[in-house]
């Protein structure tokens, strides 16, 4: 019988430019720990925390701001498994259940990727179809779901 997997819950931003809805540009960021890994803001809920505070924490540790609206919601959790060389490092969990949010930079909001524990080298804001060009790990499927529900609802 297989072992039940764990995942470990999460959120994660798609992040609109301030300059939204005149001009849909996207942020993304890379890795600092991995080569050439673009991906979008996310990270853990603590115990007892709601997915919009630890969206807020996540944020302001990550890319060193949360003065952001947000927008909407992804409907459901979405969960994928880790590959093998993350499973290692991220055990026990199997993988992760995220809530995806969408949301806009504020006009008056500074990025700042060097954080206390920065997890970015650099980023960038981008049109949609360039995320999928620069995205080709194991999260890939999730952002094209995701994307697609916020394009079909019309934020983006």
């Amino acid at each position: 019988m297989e072992k039940e997997k764990k995942y470990r819950p999460n959120v994660a931003a798609i992040i609109l430019s301030s300059t939204y809805p005149l001009e849909c540009k996207i942020f993304i960021a890379k890795r600092s720990d991995m080569d050439n890994i673009w991906q979008f803001p996310q990270g853990g809920i603590d115990e007892g925390e709601d997915a919009k505070s630890a969206l807020l924490r996540e944020l302001k540790e990550e890319i060193g701001t949360d003065e952001i609206e947000i927008i909407a919601e992804y409907p459901e959790w979405l969960s994928y498994d880790f590959p093998e060389r993350v499973a290692k490092k991220m055990y026990p969990y199997d993988g992760q259940i995220q809530k995806y949010f969408l949301v806009r930079l504020k006009s008056e909001s500074k990025i700042n990727i060097k954080t206390k524990h920065p997890e970015f080298s650099a980023y960038q804001f981008v049109k949609v179809k360039q995320i999928f060009e620069m995205i080709h790990h194991f999260k890939r499927n999730i952002y094209i779901k995701v994307i697609k529900y916020f394009k079909e609802k019309g934020y983006i």
